[in-house]
């Protein structure tokens, strides 16, 4: 049990889901995934913590980038796996950046596409415990289930972990009880780490890692790599997966998860990995990018290119 634990904290939470027993490489290039080709993108899907920001640090490009989106009426959604806000908050600090008409509509968080699965499997007024934050409860409570209030008991048939800036031991032990009495287990995100201006932090990968070994159990997770997050942006966006390309700065969660899902991928160096990790992992280094700035001037440069081509 203990070298599990270990394994866990190591790359990602055990789940129930079929694709994560083992976390692969990224193919690269030169095998079955063409070489990334920006002049063939139709839409966007871009992750926000690692990307847009750091914390409270804006990173650099975001204005540019998203700018000459627009000017070419590149439709995008921001999509994060961080459960720790509702949509509208994040649409709200987008719109602070000069993304101007940006709605909630735009973001998918992990809670939005964890109320979205659940509510397709379980009927209204299913009760549910959650441990995360109060905005995972808003979301949830939105869609129609019973949310279980700190204090109370309910016959409990679903326990969802995510993001918790306060969770505590008599948390923990609350989830743990529900699950051993045999409630439905899901996890809004398995990353283990989260980006801030100071570093890196706890994830909600880091809970349900808790929960997971306190239980017993393996959550079926929601969140990147998992498909549901892409469903749910692609779905929003009326694009086809293979001319969508995602942008992220995590290879274990928005780039193998983007291309399990058919999606080309760019990865950039402003969060989680860097140039080692990526070459490491056997990603293309013509697929990475210091950072938005200098996606967005490669991504023009491929534009000019195919203009030239055609002529």
């Amino acid at each position: 049990m203990l070298d599990n634990e270990v394994n866990v904290l190591k790359e990602h939470v055990p789940t129930e889901n079929a694709l994560n027993e083992e976390v692969p490489t990224v193919r690269d290039g030169a095998g079955d995934q063409p070489a990334l080709d920006l002049s063939a993108i139709d839409a966007v899907v871009s992750d926000m913590d690692g990307v847009l920001w750091r914390g409270a640090e804006v990173l650099p490009g975001v204005a540019e980038l998203f700018g000459r989106l627009r000017q070419r009426s590149i439709p995008f959604v921001l999509a994060t796996n961080n459960s720790g806000k509702e949509a509208e908050a994040y649409a709200e600090r987008l719109r602070g950046l000069g993304l101007t008409g940006v709605t909630a509509d735009d973001v998918v968080t992990s809670g939005s596409v964890t109320a979205e699965f659940l509510a397709s499997e379980y009927p209204a007024g299913t009760a549910v415990h959650v441990l995360g934050s109060a905005a995972l409860t808003a979301v949830l409570a939105r869609a129609g289930f019973v949310v279980e209030e700190p204090g109370t008991s309910l016959d409990v048939d679903v326990v969802v972990a995510g993001i918790d800036l306060e969770f505590t031991y008599a948390k923990l032990a609350r989830a743990m009880d529900h699950l051993v009495a045999g409630a439905a287990f899901y996890g809004t995100n398995g990353d283990v780490s989260l980006p801030t201006a100071q570093g890196l932090a706890p994830g909600a990968g880091s809970i349900l890692a808790a929960l997971a070994a306190a239980s017993g159990r393996k959550p079926t997770v929601m969140g990147k790599p998992e498909p549901y997050a892409f469903e749910s942006a692609v779905r929003r966006l009326g694009a086809l997966p293979e001319r969508t390309l995602m942008i992220g700065d995590r290879l274990d969660t928005d780039i193998i998860g983007a291309q399990r899902f058919g999606m080309p991928a760019a990865l950039v160096l402003t969060g989680v990995e860097t140039a080692e990790s990526a070459a490491t992992a056997g990603f293309p280094t013509e697929a990475t990018f210091g950072d938005l700035t200098a996606l967005s001037s490669a991504w023009e440069k491929a534009l000019e290119a195919a203009v030239t081509k055609a002529g």
